[in-house]
């Protein structure tokens, strides 16, 4: 009913008076298609990514050459371009705790201004001379009492002390989330909050960051040789272990520990599920996990992990390891690389603890002794506890909102809108939010929607169902109308809805009528029949066709309708370099294509029409259609991203105001809203340009 009443809109008229009716006790949604068509995707498109990850480097020089540029996307994607300021540290020794010939000194300091550090520096009771320092990063190990988190420190305290007792000082951080000053790690895994995508956020980029900061401090400490840094830790900490090695050179030897895996394991074998966001950079670049790895060569190296871990699985450690180990020998430094691989779960035991300990002795100390010591926690929490009461000017628990910056959009009088920044707008989107889209030889394949599969007519409706494929391994429809008297040439404008889970069930609602049988293995609405009178009557009277696409993972194809999937399957594509949302783009976009490839409608004028949460969708369908869309009324629009649409980045680099007047340079954008102050960037850039007169209207929703 809705599409009816959004098409009177695009003609002026306003109706009211019809509900919808919905089917009671309706059968559960069969969702096998869809499960097996995003299933059949993410397994091509990661195998696509992984093949060519690091393939093409035969030679040292290849790999140097490209080497820096690599750093810098991976700071990029760990939401670290531009690098924060280094500002003062404000670093404070709050007391100390001894034991037998260990001191350990309770620590704080600021990475930035209000995000703190907590942490313990353990060194020896007895030191003539700088000694080589360990970075320890934690994994997730709660230490909790009552109100009171003493900090993940606490947990992996015996490996601070083990350094210490052997000849290294070692510090030994709080995380974000689980330090004495609680943060998240779980924004789109548990809380919905899909604008770090769209921001260009990871939690993996504040503990990275954290950690440079941690090596800064380190370089401060009379009692540390600053030449002879290394860092190690596990699950979690063994991941950061891999962002801090990377990016920074400062760090002569590491050793995750329970830290990476490929992709196969991540998406398609589905590691992702028990992984929280700070184990993931935001993937623009499309990088298979080994080209982090990568970036450590050749300083030494341990991949370390135990053969039954769940969540980092053997076959792709050792595959990881395959792949980085191949850039090592182009180095010739193969002793300096190295996979340990003991017997055990996802768990910190004592045989990973001693192969690390060697590894450091012989690339920091160029010691090879015999490892006698266990490593043994000898503390309480409270004795390792930094703070007594937190301060009050930490920025930890809001962090997510400020450590990455977002665009300032321009003044109206500061925007030109031209054919030529319109396409320079595009080719930035493209090139930051975009990345994952099909290459132009990928596309020329997808080009046409062939023949129709079903034709039908009923009540002077003729009813078109065209499959077409937008990329390899997704499968969508294309359902058209038009009056049953009237040939394609005789249509004269075409008006492609974009579909959401309500607007599929509104549509079959109406379907249902006199193409039942076509829709049989839908779950819907009953008929309604009033809905379709009126939809049959506006394609008669103005000689209209209506198009209907549901873009992947709607009506046809939708897949798995569980919380745990639709957020976890949204979190796939992030780890591909996509979101939903994006690719939902472009399965408009070929939409579009694919309704002027139908015989008769190659020069029939496209309108297309959306609202909730496919408004911003086909915003940017249309944008990057602008040649042949000629007009787009939008229901529902958010006014940020913050709100959705997510693509990766988009925050960064502009906002859906901004979208909108680039979208009307060729378009007429109509945007159904009651508070047309929302949109006062768009509309007076718009009043600026002569040629944009009219491109832009705001009208109040019917």
């Amino acid at each position: 009913m809705q599409q009816v009443i959004r098409c009177l809109a695009l003609s002026g008229i306003v109706i009211s008076g019809f509900t919808s009716v919905v089917a009671e006790d309706a059968p559960a949604r069969d969702t096998s298609r869809g499960n097996a068509m995003i299933a059949r995707y993410f397994e091509a498109q990661t195998a696509k990514i992984a093949t060519a990850s690091l393939s093409k480097y035969q030679s040292k020089e290849d790999w140097e050459k490209d080497k820096a540029k690599h750093r810098e996307h991976l700071f990029e994607m760990l939401s670290l371009d531009p690098l924060p300021e280094k500002t003062p540290l404000h670093s404070e020794i709050v007391g100390t705790v001894e034991h037998d010939d260990i001191v350990v000194e309770r620590v704080h300091f600021q990475s930035r201004p209000g995000l703190y550090v907590t942490g313990n520096f353990y060194r020896p009771k007895e030191q003539t001379g700088p000694l080589p320092a360990i970075l320890y990063v934690c994994g997730h190990g709660r230490v909790k009492k009552g109100d009171i988190s003493y900090g993940n420190k606490t947990h992996y305290q015996h490996h601070g002390a083990w350094f210490a007792r052997n000849g290294y000082v070692c510090l030994t951080i709080d995380t974000l989330q689980l330090g004495e000053i609680e943060g998240m790690h779980h924004g789109t895994y548990r809380h919905g909050r899909w604008w770090w995508n769209s921001r260009g956020y990871t939690p993996a980029g504040v503990e990275a960051w954290n950690c440079i900061r941690s090596l800064d401090y380190l370089q401060t400490r009379s009692e540390v040789d600053g030449e002879r840094l290394g860092v190690t830790g596990r699950s979690g900490g063994g991941a950061y272990s891999w962002w801090i090695a990377a990016l920074d050179e400062r760090i002569k030897c590491a050793v995750p520990v329970a830290g990476i895996t490929n992709l196969q394991n991540h998406v398609v074998d589905g590691c992702v599920e028990g992984h929280c966001d700070c184990m993931y950079m935001v993937n623009t670049y499309r990088w298979d996990y080994a080209q982090v790895a990568a970036l450590v060569a050749p300083r030494p190296l341990l991949i370390s992990n135990t053969d039954k871990d769940r969540i980092f699985p053997l076959d792709g450690v050792v595959d990881v390891y395959s792949k980085v180990r191949r850039i090592y020998e182009l180095y010739d430094k193969r002793d300096h690389i190295g996979l340990q691989i003991t017997e055990g779960p996802h768990k910190d035991t004592q045989e990973l603890r001693i192969h690390a300990f060697h590894w450091f002795n012989k690339f920091l100390k160029g010691e090879d002794p015999l490892i006698e010591t266990a490593a043994v926690k000898f503390f309480e929490p409270e004795q390792l506890r930094v703070f007594e009461e937190l301060p009050k000017d930490e920025l930890n628990t809001t962090i997510d909102d400020m450590f990455v910056a977002t665009a300032v959009l321009p003044n109206a009088a500061d925007v030109r809108v031209s054919n030529c920044p319109t396409a320079g707008y595009c080719k930035k989107l493209t090139e930051t939010c975009f990345r994952g889209w099909p290459t132009k030889d990928e596309v020329s394949i997808h080009q046409t929607v062939g023949s129709p599969t079903v034709e039908a007519i009923h009540d002077g409706v003729h009813l078109s169902i065209f499959d077409f494929s937008p990329e390899s391994n997704i499968e969508l429809s294309l359902f058209v109308l038009r009056p049953a008297d009237a040939t394609t040439d005789d249509v004269k404008l075409q008006v492609l809805n974009v579909l959401d889970e309500q607007g599929w069930s509104e549509f079959l609602s109406e379907m249902r009528v006199g193409f039942a049988k076509h829709f049989e293995n839908e779950v819907a609405a009953a008929a309604n029949e009033t809905s379709w009178q009126s939809l049959a009557k506006m394609l008669k009277v103005n000689s209209w066709g209506m198009a209907y696409v549901c873009p992947r993972g709607v009506g046809p194809t939708a897949w798995d309708q569980s919380e745990r999937k639709q957020t976890h399957h949204r979190r796939r594509f992030m780890l591909l370099g996509q979101t939903l949302d994006s690719m939902r783009v472009w399965d408009v976009r070929r939409a579009i294509r694919g309704l002027r490839s139908i015989s008769g409608y190659e020069k029939t004028p496209v309108w297309c029409q959306a609202e909730r949460e496919m408004s911003g969708i086909a915003l940017y369908a249309t944008l990057f259609e602008r040649s042949i869309v000629k007009r787009i009324d939008l229901y529902d629009l958010p006014v940020s991203h913050k709100d959705g649409p997510t693509f990766l980045n988009v925050l960064r680099k502009t906002d859906i105001p901004l979208t909108v007047a680039f979208a009307a340079q060729r378009t007429k954008v109509v945007i159904y809203d009651n508070d047309a102050r929302k949109w006062s960037l768009p509309t007076d850039i718009v009043a600026r340009h002569t040629a944009l007169q009219g491109g832009l209207q705001i009208r109040k929703r019917p």
